[in-house]
């Protein structure tokens, strides 16, 4: 893994902001796919929403920077990964909330 990008601190993320991110049914679905903990390639096909690439990279930029996620850059490839465990230790409770949210709107 080199040059990831930057994200916040666990300790500066507010919940207030995770929610503001997620409120978004496409990045509250990003979020259930990933609930798994494994990194996911950033590519349009992956993740079958019918959105411009521009607009989904918007959507992860938005959680990247509201603490949920992180890039991971590899050469030219990128992988997005749930910070699941700073997530569960900050919030408890939160990401199992929010990915059966996510998989009750599908």
């Amino acid at each position: 893994m080199t040059n990831d990008y930057p994200v916040p601190d666990m300790a500066d993320v507010e919940l207030v902001d995770v929610l503001r991110a997620v409120a978004d049914p496409i990045r509250l679905q990003i979020v259930t796919v990933l609930c798994d903990g494994e990194p996911h390639p950033k590519s349009a096909p992956e993740w079958g929403f019918e959105v411009q690439k521009s607009t989904l990279a918007h959507h992860f930029k938005a959680l990247r920077e509201a603490g949920i996620t992180r890039t991971i850059v590899d050469g030219r490839t990128h992988a997005i990964q749930l910070r699941r465990a700073e997530l569960d230790a900050r919030f408890p409770g939160l990401v199992n909330a929010l990915t059966h949210a996510g998989q009750a709107a599908v």
